[in-house]
């Protein structure tokens, strides 16, 4: 038997902070073969990338590293710059989660492909070329041969995800490290991407150390799974033995928080609000996003008619740039429309004034997918959940910060937080808090813009569950945008399916999920991963058919 492409024994990662070594990782052994994938799972924190980083020697300067990373049989763990720079690239290469911050926004991604094999090979830029728009075909960015000089911020998310595996397999690695390659991608461009991984793994029978918090994604691609909670191996098995014999309680924890299509029961609106009248009505509505410089105006959405009742969840979903984002907005009149009638809570808002609007949005609150961004840094999560109250002039002074607290207690977080800045909350306490925010004002409807994308299964699954238990509380209404199927399944009474700024289908869940008509919505179901491998493999066999 071939010795394994990469060896990890005793792997220990611990960081200086304060003057305390702090363990990041302790005591990681495992193996990658050739030709085969590991997985390594589990929730931010519990070490995944540190033990990646680690084998690649991208560490802080702060960490310190014992124990044995071999790659090929050549101990890598402490050895010179020389055969740092030497394995980078050629030997093992690694696919970042973020390919926007990765990749260089000052340089074509050609550049940056001919870059990494001018470093490794004897080639000039002729030939360099050649072989950066070959790799650019074999990934299947469209137009090749302009696509080589294009800049990362004019690709869309899933061709620059495809550029850096691009780059990352110029020179054949042995080894290919992807850490979370699929988290924001919709599951139409991950299917595409597992499948370019998939043969390129057959092709260079390469060995594959994947990581990821998408259990759906591990049962399509790996053969040997390793579970990691904080910094320690709990787990580690073939892919068949975790997800069907799972013997770790937090595996199986970790198992029963994946949303699973058509696990759940059926939800009913309650007569009184099916009759009653909508909360939000869009009718025939068209959006254009108007001329600015050189580029044209550009319909992002066109002929559109919804509505959502009282006490309703509507979940928005389709691939990005179908126009989901741009209908949420405009539906809190962040965005104007072109034709068409929008009302909100019964107010006609298709040619508001800023005056007309400030009002309407007393009965609307937004969830942003990216809570880090949408929270001032600069602003103790308290201020941001109270601002809206005091610029309603609903409250200030000891009542502001009594109602603060009680919308802090309500997501589930201590009232001391108050004082906390966002930098110092994870991922799923700052999205607690853009929840907070939007219900302060206790609106009649929520656009909730894809608020999950970005959670780990377990903290997702807990976030569901408090957005659930609010909206049953409050009785708001609730369009509820993503791309995660799974999750729209477990919150949404019905289910509007949009493809290039158009609604295709619309329906109760079960009608869409169960028994999709349009073509577009049965590629979107059949692209979904499921947990399980056995069903996931016939799943991939049925899409490739279809093909």
């Amino acid at each position: 038997m071939s010795s394994p492409v990469l060896k990890v024994s005793d792997l220990s990662v611990e960081f200086w902070v304060d003057g305390v070594w702090y363990p990041a990782a302790v005591d990681i052994d495992f193996e990658v073969n050739a030709g085969k994938t590991l997985a390594i799972v589990g929730e931010s924190g519990s070490g995944k990338s540190t033990v990646a980083m680690a084998i690649m020697s991208l560490l802080a300067s702060n960490a310190r590293v014992t124990g044995s990373i071999k790659v090929k049989g050549e101990e890598v763990l402490g050895a010179p710059i020389q055969t740092l720079q030497r394995y980078r690239g050629k030997e093992v290469a690694y696919i970042f989660q973020e390919p926007m911050t990765a990749l260089n926004p000052v340089y074509t991604i050609g550049f940056q492909i001919m870059e990494t094999l001018r470093n490794h090979f004897d080639i000039g830029p002729t030939e360099a070329r050649a072989r950066a728009i070959e790799l650019i075909r074999m990934v299947e960015i469209p137009d090749p041969e302009r696509s080589v000089d294009k800049y990362p911020h004019q690709l869309s998310g899933g061709q620059r995800q495809r550029a850096m595996i691009a780059q990352a397999l110029a020179c054949d690695p042995a080894l290919l490290i992807a850490d979370e390659p699929t988290t924001a991608l919709d599951v139409t461009v991950q299917a595409e991407i597992l499948d370019l991984m998939r043969g390129l793994r057959t092709r260079l029978n390469s060995g594959i150390l994947l990581i990821t918090h998408d259990m759906g994604v591990v049962a399509d691609m790996a053969d040997e799974i390793m579970v990691m909670q904080s910094g320690h191996t709990v787990e580690h098995g073939t892919a068949d033995q975790i997800f069907n014999r799972p013997t770790h309680p937090y595996t199986q924890q970790l198992l029963a928080s994946v949303p699973k299509l058509g696990s759940t029961k059926m939800r009913v609106l309650e007569p009184s609000q099916a009759t009653a009248q909508p909360v939000l009505k869009l009718s025939n509505v068209t959006i254009e996003y108007p001329k600015r410089g050189r580029i044209p105006a550009f319909v992002a959405v066109e002929d559109f008619s919804l509505e959502i009742f009282p006490g309703e969840i509507v979940g928005l979903v389709g691939e990005s740039g179908s126009g989901k984002t741009t209908v949420g907005r405009a539906s809190i009149g962040l965005l104007p429309i072109k034709s068409g009638k929008l009302e909100v809570v019964g107010q006609d808002i298709s040619g508001a004034s800023q005056k007309d609007l400030r009002s309407i949005r007393r009965s609307t609150g937004i969830v942003f997918q990216d809570p880090a961004s949408s929270l001032n840094p600069r602003l103790p999560i308290g201020e941001s959940i109270g601002e809206p109250l005091f610029l309603a002039k609903i409250a200030k002074d000891k009542e502001l910060d009594k109602r603060v607290e009680d919308l802090l207690a309500s997501v589930e977080l201590p009232r001391s937080y108050r004082n906390r800045y966002p930098h110092e909350l994870s991922g799923g306490q700052r999205q607690r808090v853009g929840i907070a925010r939007a219900l302060a004002l206790t609106p009649d409807i929520l656009i909730a813009d894809e608020p999950t994308s970005a959670l780990d299964v377990s903290v997702q699954a807990r976030f569901l569950e408090l957005l659930q238990e609010l909206q049953g509380q409050l009785k708001f209404a609730c369009l509820f945008i993503s791309h995660d199927l799974g999750v729209v399944d477990i919150l949404a009474h019905r289910i509007a399916v949009m493809q290039n700024g158009k609604l295709v289908e619309v329906g109760d869940r079960d009608q869409i999920l169960k028994h999709p008509k349009d073509p577009y919505t049965q590629r979107l179901i059949g692209a979904v991963p499921v947990p399980d491998p056995a069903e996931q493999k016939l799943r991939r066999e049925a899409r490739l058919a279809s093909k």
